[in-house]
């Protein structure tokens, strides 16, 4: 009451709210001046929160009106995890009237992310402050103990908005592929939100409901706000500046995803090329005092500033990468020409993200290929041999999935292997039977190879997973005369390799005078 009442004393001298922040031992760290309606919180490391979930600080400050804790003062609460928060409701006099006190909820699911005390008068107060705060952080210890090691990092709050007039599939359909790349790249996805409009020029979602999403994320203990959309470089910076959480866009996901699944030379390169292109528009300067002066009479202007300095760096880069991409693809065009001369046909294997490509490869060369139930396990062009009876051979060459809205930089970037597939004689659509979006998958596919003008070449479609098929579904694939077969269970491979003989060779069997088979 004492430290009230001086505090209360000097906030009605000058007119604006107090506030001060003080440890659990009592020691004040920070004095506070605001307006009179409203305090600013200054910005506080963040190294005593991972700890304890509670920041170790409580906020005490004045109100010069009777009102209670407002949104602002919950909102400061939360977001910056501080033990408690209390207002002193202070008289003319400057002596406290009465106050009001909230605590951070443990409850992640609780629909709202504080407990709100009742009103106390000074005569009311107890001590014990200590041992509730104890009590409160052993609560956190509890809910966090129960969570499997694997929820426990990488948590994040998937957000997803759509102008549902521009789509060509639903925000649904839309977001399950969304926690999907996040289960690839080993996030563990707390909370969603979806919303169907224009996306806000500023914040995506708009003010009001950002914030809201920040509150429950802090609330959750969330690290991770993912986006099913690509982020401008300003409604990035936008909502970083608004909050401690790490933004990330959906193509920031998958650049995420093709690093860590890169493994040969080309394909790093691939990827290190798109990450570079996407960086150079988002580079900012974070001083701008931080340009350099040139030396010498007539030399002291304003050198290169940091963030041009930065930029420079990645035009270089980028030139260079592309150059060494340049030479990769000559020594792939010298490999092409050498199978041309030896008449070989090649297949090449296309399809959506986790259609089972890579398992199917395996299943008709008895090869190893790396493949997992996950979205872009493989991204390294893999190429096998097939031998037929009568001495007959072809080159069967798995590619990298397709998926929809493929990041333009990173189509760009991969362009080079899949111009592969314009030499390739026959393309194999490996289509997902059991994923209940395959129709729209298919579409992707179609959209993709067309616009790498391969719609000329001869195409397949095989529906892969059918041991995962219901009998109703199965019965209705086969009323349409759809080529079902299982990479697993190698149930229908036989008839497969039959129908790729017969359109492989019927032509030139036509045909003895035509000399090779293949594009090139």
């Amino acid at each position: 009451m004492e430290l009230a009442r001086l505090v209360g004393e000097i906030s009605v001298e000058i007119g604006r709210q107090v506030g001060l922040l003080i440890e659990r031992t009592g020691y004040v760290t920070h004095l506070i001046v605001g307006n009179d309606h409203s305090i600013e919180i200054p910005h506080l490391d963040r190294y005593r929160v991972a700890h304890s979930r509670l920041r170790g600080l409580r906020l005490f400050h004045t109100h010069l009106k009777e009102h209670p804790l407002n949104q602002e003062d919950l909102m400061d609460l939360v977001l910056n995890r501080f033990d408690s928060i209390t207002a002193a409701c202070v008289g003319a006099d400057g002596i406290p009237k009465f106050f009001f006190s909230a605590f951070i909820n443990p409850d992640p699911d609780a629909k709202e992310p504080w407990i709100l005390s009742p009103k106390q008068y000074p005569g009311q107060l107890k001590y014990g402050y200590t041992e509730q705060v104890e009590a409160l952080e052993s609560e956190f210890t509890k809910k966090t103990s129960n969570l499997k090691e694997s929820q426990k990092e990488n948590r994040a709050f998937l957000v997803g908005v759509y102008d549902v007039r521009k789509m060509k599939r639903s925000p649904e359909h839309s977001m399950a592929e969304l926690k999907e790349l996040c289960r690839t790249a080993g996030i563990h996805v707390v909370d969603t939100y979806v919303q169907k409009r224009d996306p806000d020029p500023r914040t995506v979602v708009g003010k009001g409901k950002l914030q809201e999403i920040i509150l429950t994320s802090v609330h959750k203990d969330i690290e991770h706000l993912i986006f099913d959309l690509e982020l401008t470089p300003s409604q990035a910076k936008k909502i970083s500046d608004a909050s401690d959480l790490k933004i990330i866009d959906r193509t920031q996901l998958i650049l995420d995803i093709f690093s860590k699944n890169a493994k040969s030379r080309d394909g790093k390169l691939q990827v290190e090329l798109a990450q570079l292109k996407y960086l150079k528009n988002r580079l900012s300067e974070l001083d701008d005092n931080m340009s350099r002066l040139t030396g010498g009479i007539g030399g002291r202007g304003p050198g290169e500033t940091k963030l041009e300095i930065g930029n420079r760096r990645v035009e270089e880069k980028i030139t260079r990468l592309e150059n060494e991409l340049k030479d990769l693809k000559r020594r792939r065009e010298l490999n092409r020409k050498a199978r041309s001369r030896n008449e070989i046909p090649i297949v090449g294997i296309v399809g959506y993200t986790n259609a089972g490509k890579s398992t199917l490869l395996n299943a008709l060369t008895n090869s190893t290929v790396i493949a997992e139930d996950k979205l872009f396990a493989t991204l390294d062009p893999t190429t096998r041999r097939i031998r037929f009876p009568e001495e007959r051979e072809i080159i069967i060459s798995d590619t990298v999935g397709f998926i929809h809205d493929l990041p333009p930089d990173l189509s760009q970037a991969f362009k080079a292997t899949l111009e592969e597939l314009g030499d390739a004689d026959l393309l194999l659509h490996v289509v997902d039977s059991t994923n209940a979006n395959y129709a729209e998958q298919m579409e992707a596919v179609d959209t993709i190879l067309n616009s790498l003008q391969l719609n000329e070449i001869p195409r397949m479609v095989v529906f892969n997973k059918a041991d995962g098929l219901d009998e109703e579904t199965r019965l209705s694939f086969e009323k349409n005369e759809a080529l079902l077969v299982s990479a697993v269970t190698r149930e229908g491979l036989s008839h497969l390799l039959d129908l790729i003989e017969d359109e492989l060779w019927k032509k030139k069997d036509q045909n003895p005078n035509l000399i090779s088979i293949t594009n090139s």
